[in-house]
Parts: C-alpha cells; structure tokens; sequence
C-alpha cells in the first residue's frame, strides 16, 4: 500500500506518518494478494483541539471510506482503522452472497474474514418492516415532516416531479436530498 498522508492544521511527524501507517497495513491481512492501491489519509486538527482523521483506499470496484474524530489523534486513528476493518467484513459477507465468478473485489479478500461472516450477517438482519403511504409534498415540507417525527430521514413523493425522494439530516446540521435519475 502506497501512503498519501497529510495535515490540516498539524504537522506530520514521523510518529504520526508510522502510527497511521501501521494501524492501516493492518488490513493487508484480509487481502490474498496485497492491492497496489493508495490509501489517502487526511488528519485535522481543529481550534479545540478536536482531531479528524479521514482515510480512503481506493480499490477495483470498491471504496473504502472512514472519518473519526477524538480529542486524541491517535485514538482518531484506531478508530478509523476499526471502522475501515468493518466495512471489509461486511462486504466480504456481501460479495460471498453475489457475484461468485465476475471477478468482482472479493477475490482481494482471503479467509481471515470468515469468522466474522455470522456477526455481519446477524447484524445486517433486518428486524422490522414499515409500510406507508408517502404523501405528495415540496422537499422543505419535508424536512419539516422529518423533524417533528425526530428522525434522521424521510421518504417523501416529490410534488414537482412526483417521484420518490429521501430527505436527510447530515452531519454538518444541515440537510441533503437524494432524487432518483
């Protein structure tokens, strides 16, 4: 793996540069052969002292994304590393499921993950079905909607285009719309 480290706000030291680069080849084990890819490290540190470690390793038809933030940079960066090693799990359960011959990433993934294919499949189990009539409305209608019920999304019937939209409330505090195409 081929690191691209930089600092917003904080220097790199050779500490850090070793720390991030240790904790991140870590994942190599769950690869048969080592990908020559990337691995895209952004850390920042913020006016109270709040750390944000950001790191992306472009793969073949896969993207592996994380973000932490911790008053530590160093448990920022444990953090990360423990949610990128997730998502590995769960798409190593994903990909066993579909596409066996396409050559799809899963062939970059070795036995290590089988272990943990039952934890992932008990927790994506869906465990509870809703059905509803969605309501044709105006996208700040709602996001209305969406906050009196105190939840984190809506899906909604767009009254302009009358199709199915989802609003949602993102990290910034503000809000995002997905629209089919």
């Amino acid at each position: 793996m081929n690191f691209n480290i930089r600092g917003e706000n904080i220097d790199v030291t050779p500490a850090i540069r070793e720390y991030v680069e240790k904790k991140i080849s870590k994942l190599e084990r769950y690869f048969d052969d080592t990908p020559s890819t990337e691995v895209n490290a952004n850390l920042k540190v913020y006016n109270d002292k709040q750390s944000k470690v950001e790191v992306t390793i472009p793969m073949p038809g896969l993207m592996l994304r994380a973000e932490e933030s911790h008053t530590d940079m160093y448990a920022a960066i444990d953090l990360v590393s423990d949610k990128i090693e997730r998502q590995i799990r769960k798409h190593k359960t994903k990909v066993n499921r579909k596409l066996r011959d396409q050559g799809s990433p899963k062939f970059f993934f070795n036995g290590e993950t089988e272990a943990a294919v039952t934890t992932v499949d008990e927790e994506m189990e869906v465990v509870r079905t809703k059905r509803f009539d969605l309501k044709p409305m105006d996208a700040e209608e709602a996001v209305l909607q969406m906050n009196l019920l105190g939840h984190a999304f809506f899906v909604f019937t767009n009254s302009a285009t009358n199709k199915t939209n989802v609003v949602y409330k993102r990290k910034d505090g503000r809000y995002g719309l997905i629209e089919p195409n």
